[in-house]
């Protein structure tokens, strides 16, 4: 069986390649640039240190190395997305993006199709029920990347492996450090790829400016500071707001007219909500629950945690509703939210909340 391993330098994908080798397969291993160049005015990801972790491995385990770019399809994809989403005051993820038409589109369209299937270092399983193979979720519920993963399609899940995925963390570490791998003690990758060491908010600043606007507490209506423009503020956010006698939580923005509505305390009632709408539902597999003429009970995700929460699924038209049993933080407009069965095991899919 022919496998392309996707690589990054980091300790789990180098785990990969040595599981791989264990079971007798000879992966070929492909490291994807998809970084912000300096032609457009930024210092790349540190994707030399990356290489050369890489290329340590390769030699090692005497695999053959392939550098590709895909740095303008994830231009066009993703970095355009993430702009474009921020300026109408969305919140965007953009590692769902990448994954699907990054990772799991442009690479097999160009390179994977020639390979039998495609090994990462994620965090998931997959599991076959009745001949269709479905994403589930990993071992390590901490480390679990499944909700990352809930925009790649069927055709996509149905090749991927995932090696570690029935792994816990610190036994990744483990195998690492036994085979001195020299990635054995690398920390792990933070933050949004493309950024690479740019701060986010000067990466926005330069695409979408400053426009100074209004701080509004929602309760009172009061005015309560100012900010540099709506786009530099999500959901949920207490930090970097400036402001004293707090903490602060952005709770809703006025879009047209650049105000920020906050609330005061360290739990307020705003934040919080039960009723999540979704449009572009995605199912990764397929539908497992049909016609919807009943509500379907389910466990889901709007943010990237180990907890699931339980709710209810109903369909209303094109769009779906999602009635938590609980409260949730920080219901914020553009985020993906991601349903699972309701024991969480199967990851079935995502929409983007309305």
């Amino acid at each position: 069986m022919e496998i392309a391993a996707l690589v990054s330098g980091g300790v789990d994908s180098s785990v990969v390649v040595h599981l791989l080798k264990e079971q007798g397969v000879e992966p070929v291993l492909f490291y994807i640039r998809i970084g912000m160049e300096e032609a457009d005015g930024y210092v790349s990801c540190p994707s030399e240190e990356d290489i050369e972790m890489t290329t340590l491995i390769a030699k090692k385990y005497g695999c053959r190395f392939e550098i590709v770019s895909l740095h303008d399809e994830y231009w066009d994809k993703v970095v355009s997305y993430t702009i474009e989403s921020v300026r109408l005051g969305l919140t965007p993820n953009p590692d769902v993006m990448c994954n699907r038409y990054i990772k799991f589109g442009c690479f097999e369209e160009r390179w994977g199709k020639d390979f039998d299937k495609t090994a990462t270092g994620h965090y998931a399983t997959t599991t076959v029920i009745d001949g269709k193979t479905w994403l589930s979720t990993a071992k390590d519920a901490v480390k679990d990347q499944t909700d990352f993963l809930a925009q790649i399609t069927d055709i996509q899940v149905s090749k991927l492996m995932f090696p570690i995925g029935g792994l816990m963390k610190s036994e990744v570490r483990a195998i690492a450090a036994a085979q001195n791998l020299p990635s054995a003690k690398r920390k792990d990758s933070q933050g949004i790829c493309f950024l690479g060491k740019i701060n986010y908010n000067d990466f926005i600043e330069r695409y979408l400016g400053r426009k100074t606007g209004q701080i509004v507490e929602l309760e009172t209506g009061k005015v309560v500071g100012t900010h540099n423009g709506y786009w530099f503020h999500t959901i949920g956010q207490r930090k970097g707001l400036g402001m004293s006698g707090g903490p602060w939580f952005v709770v809703k923005k006025d879009i047209p007219e650049n105000v920020i509505y906050v609330s005061n305390g360290y739990d307020p009632e705003a934040q919080y909500g039960k009723t999540v709408n979704i449009s572009n539902m995605h199912f990764i597999t397929d539908d497992p629950w049909g016609d919807f003429s009943d509500a379907v009970d389910i466990t889901f995700k709007i943010r990237h945690t180990p907890d699931f929460t339980r709710g209810q699924l109903t369909k209303h038209g094109d769009c779906y509703r999602i009635e938590s049993e609980n409260k949730i933080q920080g219901i914020a407009a553009g985020q993906f939210a991601v349903v699972y069965d309701r024991d969480s095991r199967l990851c079935i899919g995502s929409g983007t909340i309305i």
